[in-house]
């Protein structure tokens, strides 16, 4: 097969988002004669029919379905390359790009990276972050997708290097006058004779909750799945379920929501965070600098503790 050009990429990525020739042509400042000479040639280097037209307008053939999603993050990549080139021009001396738990990201991990960059000496250096849940923060470390990675330490990181980033102690959401607020302690298995609100199903925390479950011959019900934690406590707040989440996360909502924040009596509530990297010989300088100031912290507390 032929090299893929990125215009001829780029050309057939609009197309399939606007299903039309005429207005992908109008995006590209084309006529259309040309757009559909450059996806004719596309699909002769592919060897495969890549759109077919429905009374909707043009659609992705299986095959162009691979590839667009192929294409997009071809794309992303090349635009990612440019961007970075550009900030080396404009005198960028380093990028790092982070991934992290909805938790860190929660917690204090943007203010740290913020005082980070504030500092004179790390004014040429550019943070990128993304939320991933932990096993995807492992796989994007692995796969080079970021130089470091900041997860809950049940996730499975192999190879990889890890440094204790911060702890997080795991607490029971509920709203004022519920009756688990009435329990001198909580326990886990108190909690599963009530439906609860959940983050993804296929996070480290609520892979273990299952587990947990499970070995004391229950099932966590749950009733709501969302993607952060302020939408946790207002699922709370209204009163549909409960939620188990990091004590230093409802601190700010606890009051404003109205709820109580009860300790969870269980050896595995209290949490360890990581940072995962995959050596530092293989981190840049700006991201060696990145990873040894987000360790300070860590370090502090396991002192004085």
């Amino acid at each position: 097969m032929r090299e893929l050009d990125l215009t001829s990429l780029r050309l057939f990525v609009t197309v399939c988002e606007t299903g039309n020739m005429s207005r992908a042509a109008e995006k590209a400042n084309m006529v259309a004669s040309a757009v559909s000479k450059r996806l004719a040639q596309l699909e002769n280097t592919v060897g495969a029919s890549l759109l077919t037209r429905r009374k909707h307008g043009l659609l992705p053939t299986p095959a162009g379905e691979t590839l667009l999603e192929h294409a997009r993050s071809m794309l992303l990549s090349a635009s990612r390359i440019e961007r970075d080139m550009a900030n080396h021009a404009a005198g960028i001396q380093g990028r790092v790009n982070v991934l992290a738990t909805a938790s860190v990201m929660a917690e204090s991990l943007a203010d740290e990276i913020a005082d980070f960059l504030k500092k004179p000496e790390n004014q040429n250096i550019q943070v990128d972050l993304e939320e991933r849940i932990s096993p995807a923060v492992v796989r994007g470390i692995r796969e080079g997708v970021a130089s470091i990675g900041i997860c809950w330490d049940a996730a499975e990181t192999g190879l990889l290097k890890t440094r204790t980033y911060r702890h997080d102690h795991l607490s029971v959401a509920v709203p004022k006058g519920h009756p688990l607020g009435q329990l001198a302690e909580v326990r886990y298995a108190d909690t599963l004779d009530f439906e609860h609100v959940i983050m993804p199903v296929n996070s480290a925390v609520e892979i273990m909750l299952q587990r947990e479950a499970g070995l004391l011959g229950k099932r966590l019900h749950h009733r709501v799945i969302v993607t952060n934690f302020e939408a946790a406590l207002r699922v709370v707040r209204a009163g549909l379920a409960i939620a188990l989440v990091p004590r230093e996360v409802t601190t700010l909502y606890a009051q404003a929501y109205g709820l109580e924040i009860l300790p969870l009596q269980e050896s595995w509530s209290r949490r360890r965070f990581i940072l995962c990297h995959r050596g530092e010989d293989s981190l840049t300088p700006a991201a060696l600098l990145l990873l040894n100031a987000l360790t300070a912290p860590a370090a502090t507390l396991e002192t004085s503790s």
